[in-house]
């Protein structure tokens, strides 16, 4: 019986729980590759016997394994005997005669001097015992002949712990069991001595990974805050136990995500009885070393020797590494804890009097050191104390620049806590409540410290200070925006509160006011309406040049770029160069949202991905939402499609995850971009949908436009040029580029090409003059082509061709795919309605083949049937002899036949170049060929020339290169 037949007996046909085939219980979240080893294992017991032993650390979840593979045994028709060892037992033979004891009756089998060796063995009679070897052959003597009956499993839990007499006799046992119908499966712990040493068959169970750990957590836990879930993650480093146990000894307020949490988890019992005997046993001597190391975090064994004085000696941890609770490692001079959750059992156990001396000795020697020694010397305090309040605030700064916004909030709050009175504890907690709303996304915790932050202020509301009113004013934003409430309710609080500020009088606003205009400047662009810009741009002149070169940068490029982009390009570029080496998340963001409106996207992309995996990684969940949204969008012009909507469905799972729905629409607009490209009208029309809902009740005219863009798209790819033209004059009137919807500056094209097809030639020439005296061609290479071929679609036919040809001439225009491929396809047909049916193979052809390897199905064909239409050679993609290559393999062959390499392939497609060399590898077998020389013959024997000639077309800058130069090939 094969393994896939033993899991389907148990668990059913093709049940699925998971990426893996079989995972059958919540508990076995992750182990798929375990529970198959295991399933083979047992499978193959009937047949030929053998031995299994699993290790792994404690929790990993072996028991849970064992467990189900007691469930497949029995499904398969083996009998099964269970036992475990036990710390408490010691007599000899006490985890045999768990073991054997359902088989007593079954004694009798044996001849007289194995039963009688057995019976007194195991404690069921008298007599003289028999030497060990005796006992040993009269086990296995006993399982053979049970298993002649049927196939047997003997499984063994917590192996370590099983009495010396049974586990020598298992392990002789154990080595003897293959070629019978007898199986042995145990368990032990990493590192155990156990009688398996040799020549036994094992498996390790490890940790899970962060992926699996994060759905059994949520599993078990649905309604932990997303930020909670993140740390419980981080602390079990894989281990299941820890994953279950520590939400457990949480308070509802943390689970929640209503309170901080503390620096060390708390233990819950059952983890409290792993670990905290190991360390009860160490001498008050190497306890406080422990403690004085738990404390300290980094391992340094020099500071821990200053920090001990003359009442410890440093050797003393050898005790502590014995006990497997920390590793010394002397070549790099640190002391590194064996889990995270020893900490925590380290400071579960000591008083807090010694804890307090700990920080102190700690702080003593960080006087080079103010962040760290704030922090220490606040763990230190048991009252009030200016001092240490004012140090650990600016430690919060230093936090938070280092991108760890999670961890700067629980200095602000420990700030807050050790504030002698006044404005500044409501203060602190308000710009606490802003870190929580605006970086790591946890809104239930931003509510309840702003209403703490209320509370603490003296007086009422106004109390909290200029820079805590416009921390209070962002946080209600970020709810009220993320709640039911309009968008012009969320204007009039932050234009409110700017007015405040300006009323006050001079004074510096600080990161306070720049965090408020930024999101005044959001909503200012969300709703989508002139009106709206009259509060910010009234604020705005308010402010020195330096301080508001940010937002004049976003204003230009971001907010209205077809009316203010050229001015601010020269700025733009600048900053956008310098992201190689930068490290404040925040002027990332800022750049990229500026880039987005500009086609600059692809020089953001490095400093965009380090955005997203800081905050993945350190709980920085609102950056890596955006910066995930702008990836997406960079993907989708660059052409890589599949990847771009992989991060856009990664961007909305974030957003629905930590309870942002206002961030939603924003990656639903990209991923509904890509569905209508690739004529998926059904799964485009739901995230439409699912934005106007947001949309329409708050006012959100950004979002509406957003929807009327991807309908025009979608329209055209079809053909259904009225329909087109409606969405298309939704967002822009012809004739118009509307101020403040950057929308019009990307739909012209649309619109364009819709009032031709649809005999709107007057209302086509309108908009054509419009957008080149917007100057929005020396914006971007993209815009460039698509105003060039706008006016090329609204030209006379005899003039046409040539704004084709400076269109397809445009220099980088190609690095944006699926527009090059738009314009060649408008290029072609009219070539074709010319009567120039020849020349129009090409355009054509090589349009065809950028569509096909987009997966933009309705645009090839629109391309197939114009060469159709003129009688050309047009590749059936449905062909059953054609590889079954997916979309990018095939853009990727394309090119690598064009002669790119893998890395400009690369820096194309965005994709790293060894992604590209693992696609290539995955074609060639698929075309039959070894190498990349044979790519093009290959393609051409597909008849896949287009495809050649789409590559080429994409390498080449110059029309001449681009259209006859490639006729020639």
């Amino acid at each position: 019986m094969i393994v896939t037949e033993v899991i389907d007996r148990a668990y059913g046909p093709g049940r699925v729980a998971g990426p893996g085939p079989y995972a059958p219980f919540a508990e076995l979240v992750g182990r798929d590759q375990d529970v198959a080893v295991i399933g083979e294992f047992v499978a193959r017991i009937a047949a030929r016997g053998g031995t299994l032993l699993l290790a792994g650390e404690p929790g990993a979840g072996k028991s849970a394994l064992l467990g189900n593979a007691e469930e497949m045994a029995a499904t398969a028709g083996l009998r099964v005997l269970r036992a475990a060892g036990a710390q408490s037992e010691y007599e000899s033979f006490c985890t045999l005669n768990q073991l054997l004891l359902p088989l007593r009756g079954e004694l009798d089998r044996l001849d007289g001097l194995h039963r009688s060796a057995l019976t007194v063995a195991l404690g069921f009679g008298d007599g003289p015992a028999r030497d060990r070897i005796v006992v040993s052959n009269a086990v296995l003597a006993l399982l053979q002949d049970v298993a002649a009956d049927s196939p047997l499993l003997l499984m063994v839990d917590n192996l370590q712990w099983a009495d010396r007499a049974s586990a020598l006799v298992l392990g002789f046992v154990a080595r003897r069991l293959v070629g019978s119908r007898v199986g042995l499966l145990a368990a032990q712990r990493s590192g155990s001595p156990g009688p398996f040493d040799l020549d036994v068959p094992g498996h390790e169970v490890p940790p899970l990974a962060e992926d699996s750990a994060a759905r059994l957590v949520g599993a078990r836990f649905p309604d932990l805050a997303a930020g909670v879930r993140r740390r419980i993650v981080a602390e079990a480093q894989g281990n299941a136990l820890a994953l279950l146990e520590l939400p457990i000894a949480l308070s509802d307020s943390q689970r929640a995500g209503l309170a901080p949490l503390p620096a060390l988890l708390p233990l819950s019992p059952r983890l409290r009885s792993r670990w905290s005997p190991l360390v009860a046993a160490l001498p008050s001597s190497v306890g406080f070393l422990l403690l004085l190391a738990a404390l300290e975090g980094t391992g340094s064994l020099s500071l821990l020797r200053a920090a001990a004085g003359a009442d410890c000696d440093i050797d003393d941890l050898a005790a502590a590494e014995q006990a497997g609770l920390v590793r010394v490692d002397e070549g790099t001079g640190r002391v590194n804890f064996a889990h995270p959750l020893v900490r925590s059992a380290v400071l579960d156990l000591v008083p807090s009097g010694d804890v307090r001396r700990a920080h102190r000795a700690l702080a003593a020697q960080l006087r080079d050191q103010p962040e760290r020694r704030a922090w220490h010397l606040a763990g230190a305090a048991i009252e009030p104390d200016e001092a240490v309040a004012g140090q650990l605030e600016r430690s919060a700064r230093q936090v938070r620049s280092r991108g760890d916004a999670s961890g700067a909030v629980t200095v602000l709050v420990r700030a807050a806590q050790l504030s002698p009175g006044g404005r500044d504890p409501g203060r602190l907690l308000a710009e606490a409540a802003y870190l929580s709303a605006t970086v790591t996304g946890e809104l239930p915790l931003a509510t309840r410290l702003l209403a703490d932050a209320r509370r603490a202020a003296s007086g009422p509301a106004g109390a909290l200070g200029p820079e805590g009113a416009l921390h209070a004013a962002v946080v209600d934003a970020c709810l009220l925006l993320n709640g039911d409430a309009d968008i012009d309710a969320v204007h009039r609080l932050l234009a409110s509160a700017v007015e405040g500020w300006s009323a006050a009088g001079p004074q510096d606003g600080g990161t306070a006011l720049d965090a408020t205009l930024h999101t005044l400047l959001l909503v200012c662009a969300v709703g989508g309406r002139a009106e709206l810009w009259a509060s910010f741009d009234t604020a705005l002149a308010r402010l020195d040049p330096g301080d508001r070169a940010e937002l004049d940068l976003l204003v230009g490029a971001y907010a209205d770029p077809a009316r203010n982009a050229i001015g601010v390009l020269g700025r733009l570029d600048a900053g956008i160069a310098e992201l190689s080496g930068n490290t404040d998340h925040r002027r990332t963001l800022i750049l990229a949202a500026a880039a987005a409106g500009t086609d600059r996207l692809a020089g953001c992309r490095e400093a965009l991905w380090r955005v997203a995996r800081d905050g993945r990684d350190g709980g920085a969940v609102l950056p890596a939402i955006s910066a995930l949204t702008l990836l997406c969008q960079d993907g989708f012009l660059a052409g890589a499609w599949d990847e771009a909507a992989q991060l856009g469905e990664e961007s909305l799972r974030a957003c629905h995850s930590h309870g942002h729905p206002a961030r939603a629409w924003l990656a639903r607009e990209q991923l509904a971009m890509i569905a209508a490209a690739r004529g998926d009208d059904e799964r485009a029309a739901e995230l439409t949908t699912q934005m106007l809902r947001w949309a329409l009740p708050r006012g959100a005219a950004a979002a509406r436009m957003a929807v009327h863009r991807v309908g025009s798209l979608a329209a055209c790819g079809r053909g259904d040029f009225a329909e087109a033209y409606r969405e298309a004059t939704a967002i822009s009137p012809p004739g118009v580029l509307a101020a403040h919807v950057p929308h019009a500056l990307w739909a012209g094209l649309d619109l364009v090409e819709a009032a031709v097809r649809t005999g709107c030639q007057q209302q086509a020439e309108a908009h054509v003059a419009a957008i080149r005296a917007a100057r929005i061609a020396e914006i971007s290479p993209r815009l460039k082509l698509l105003v060039t071929a706008s006016a090329a679609l609204a030209a006379p036919a005899d003039l046409a061709g040539r704004l084709f040809e400076q269109a397809l001439a445009i220099g980088g225009a190609n690095r944006w795919p699926f527009e090059f491929a738009r314009v060649q396809l408008c290029y072609g047909e009219h070539l074709r309605r010319v009567r120039a049916t020849s020349e129009a193979r090409v355009p054509l052809g090589a349009a065809l083949a950028t569509f096909r390897a987009l997966g933009a199905r309705p645009w090839a064909d629109r391309a197939a049937n114009e060469l159709r239409a003129g009688r050309l050679t047009v590749v059936n993609s449905e062909d059953t002899r054609r590889p079954a290559l997916t979309g990018q393999e095939h853009q990727i062959a394309s090119l690598a036949a064009a002669g790119l390499t893998n890395k400009q392939i690369g820096q194309r497609l965005y994709l790293s170049p060894r992604t590209v060399s693992n696609h290539l590898y995955k074609v060639f077998p698929k075309l039959g060929i070894s190498s990349r020389a044979g790519l093009r013959d290959a393609l051409l024997a597909l008849g896949s020339d287009d495809s050649v000639l789409a590559a080429s077309a994409l390498q080449r800058p110059t029309a001449g290169a681009c259209v006859l130069g490639t006729a020639g090939a």
